[in-house]
């Protein structure tokens, strides 16, 4: 399995994340340009130019015409896909920092930063597709610190969130209030959360070495699968019962160890009897954003170098 190697970013990636299909991919990184890539050869299409901060995170509409992107520089943008206009720009008083349509997307959720004196926050907002704008519907407030990821759950009636507090929260979408709490879900920050394709369970990725899967509607814990290296990026095969993490030592310390030492592989390992079954590497620092195409057939990796290397698997992967 030869890598594609694809540079489009001057600074660390943040973000990758496939349209429905598959056929194309979107990367977020800190140089302020989400960038749309081919799959198959890795070649890039175009860049979306508007944006005065660092990417924090981006998400597609499910007919591939309509891109939204969070950013550092307070702001969330909704693109069209093809000719990369910006046709909307909210503005906050915080660093945006996840979003995500719900089902149907009618409706979309954004979460901004604790910025001067503005607690963190979970904002939903309502879809107007006549003219491309978002009117605000709901503000969640309730975590302590950053919140890392916000997600949709079953039917869109309620919303799964995480961040530094080491918490797991589910929101009432109607009322805004907490339904449920994991309190210490993992022992340090939450980096990452990945609904699967079938949306009855998630993964969550943690900077304790642990990636867990959880029910969507109990918030129960599955499983826990520790690994040696902090965890950045996780993800769900849709086609086998594997998962994949990927992470590696804090970016600061990374001049004191080698690439072999600092684990900055892609690892795969079985969703059910949580065994290590291999790892991809390529990577000169953490890997930060990961993702697995629609098919099962391919996966793509960003690092903190600023490559994104694009994998499609060979033949005796699926034997």
């Amino acid at each position: 399995m030869r890598p594609i190697l694809a540079k489009g970013h001057e600074r660390p990636l943040t973000y990758i994340k496939f349209n429905r299909e598959g056929d194309i991919f979107f990367s977020c990184a800190k140089d302020h340009h989400p960038t749309l890539w081919y799959t198959d050869s890795g070649e890039r299409i175009g860049t979306y130019l508007g944006h005065n901060g660092a990417v924090w995170s981006c998400d597609v509409t499910r007919d591939t015409r309509r891109l939204i992107t969070a950013s550092a520089d307070t702001t969330f943008k909704l693109w069209d896909v093809q000719s990369g206009k910006e046709l909307y720009s909210l503005d906050f008083e915080g660093p945006a920092r996840y979003t995500c349509f719900s089902t149907g997307e009618q409706m979309c959720l954004l979460t901004t930063d604790a910025f001067m004196g503005h607690e963190s926050c979970i904002r939903i907002m309502e879809m107007n597709w006549e003219d491309d704008s978002m009117r605000r519907v709901q503000d969640i407030y309730g975590h302590q610190g950053r919140i890392t990821r916000a997600v949709w759950g079953p039917l869109n009636k309620t919303i799964i969130s995480t961040g530094e507090d080491r918490t797991i929260r589910q929101w009432d979408v109607e009322t805004g209030k907490e339904l449920m709490c994991i309190e210490d879900a993992h022992k340090k920050t939450i980096q990452d959360l990945e609904v699967s394709l079938d949306g009855t369970q998630f993964i969550t990725g943690s900077l304790d070495r642990t990636a867990k899967l959880w029910d969507i509607f109990t918030l129960e814990e599955k499983k826990c699968y520790t690994t040696e290296r902090p965890l950045n990026a996780v993800a769900i095969s849709p086609l086998l019962d594997h998962i994949l993490v990927g992470g590696g030592q804090d970016a600061a310390a990374v001049t004191t160890s080698s690439a072999q030492a600092g684990g900055f592989e892609a690892m795969f390992i079985h969703k059910i009897y949580e065994e290590y079954l291999g790892g991809v590497k390529g990577h000169f620092g953490p890997i930060n954003a990961l993702a697995i195409s629609p098919d099962g057939r391919s996966f793509v990796s960003g690092g903190e170098d600023g490559f994104i290397r694009v994998h499609h698997f060979d033949a005796d992967y699926f034997q």
